[in-house]
């Protein structure tokens, strides 16, 4: 008498079978461990889910990364990441002047590199003839554009839980901001990004970040008076403007309170008269990550001193 298996287990036998072969079957493989995004140029770009190769080519980038939970997965950096501190043990592959290291970057073997506006198209698309996965993302306009971009990275990353609990903690602390008792009026501020040449200091213009959280902490930002994006404005602008707070981007650079109120022709404005001129940390407003929210509550305190 022959034996068998009973019909049953020979039937659940049949079942694993097919679903081996299924799953290791090269179109399913590749179904299921990629996924298609559209980056900031409108390249459809496909990604391996939860990549854990990721090359970073800016700052911000870097901080986005570490925020949401994938800092682990970060195996290159751009020379200018230094948050958080862990961040400086990852190796740098350049990016002083726009130029960075393509072969240290394809040493690296990434399986995701993270490009951002500071990249030109250029430079994307030498990575691509380089058969390297790129995507760029595109800075905010917006805090409701941050919240979009960190979900974005988590999803890519493969850590949405932990973008979407750090999205919930930046909405509640920037909608204490928002309800806080604002003052009588704009307080009307000057932010000070490069004083090299006092008669024409750069400062942020309309639409940038640093206007956009000057409005939401309730000052008034004189430099979207002067025009958009980071420009120059004239001593004789600032003069007229008469700026209540002065807040220095420049401090890492050496520039003091005590420097600017020795300034030919500013001892008369008010933020000078009135000692309300501060150092601040540029790196807060400058690069479109979480902690442009940190950034937000500094300015917020400081108008309501």
């Amino acid at each position: 008498m022959k034996m068998g298996f009973p019909r049953f287990i020979q039937t659940i036998l049949n079942v694993l079978v097919i679903g081996i072969i299924t799953a290791c079957s090269p179109q399913a493989t590749s179904l299921s461990a990629t996924s298609t995004y559209t980056d900031g140029l409108g390249r459809e770009v496909t990604i391996q889910n939860n990549p854990q190769r990721i090359i970073s080519l800016s700052a911000s980038n870097t901080e986005i990364l570490f925020a949401v939970g994938a800092g682990d997965q970060v195996v290159g950096r751009d020379e200018f990441s230094n948050y958080p501190v862990e961040a400086e043990n990852i190796p740098s592959v350049g990016g002083s002047m726009g130029k960075y290291s393509m072969e240290q970057i394809a040493a690296l073997e990434p399986d995701l590199i993270l490009a951002a506006e500071i990249n030109t198209p250029e430079q994307v698309k030498a990575f691509e003839e380089l058969n390297l996965p790129v995507y760029y993302l595109s800075n905010p306009q917006d805090i409701d554009g941050l919240y979009a971009n960190l979900l974005l990275i988590g999803k890519i990353t493969g850590n949405d839980k932990e973008a979407q609990s750090l999205v919930d903690s930046l909405k509640n602390r920037v909608d204490k901001v928002i309800n806080l008792d604002k003052p009588a009026e704009h307080v009307r501020v000057f932010y000070e990004l490069d004083g090299s040449d006092p008669s024409k200091p750069w400062t942020p213009g309309k639409g940038t970040y640093m206007d956009l959280l000057l409005t939401l902490a309730g000052g008034e930002n004189i430099g979207s008076t002067a025009g958009e994006g980071w420009l120059q404005i004239s001593q004789e602008a600032i003069l007229a403007a008469d700026p209540q707070v002065i807040l220095l981007g420049d401090a890492a650079y050496g520039i003091t309170p005590e420097m600017v109120a020795e300034r030919s022709g500013w001892s008369g404005i008010s933020a000078i008269t009135e000692s309300r001129v501060y150092p601040f940390d540029d790196n807060l407003v400058s690069r479109p990550g979480p902690r442009l929210v940190d950034g937000l509550e500094q300015i917020a305190e400081i108008i309501r001193k």
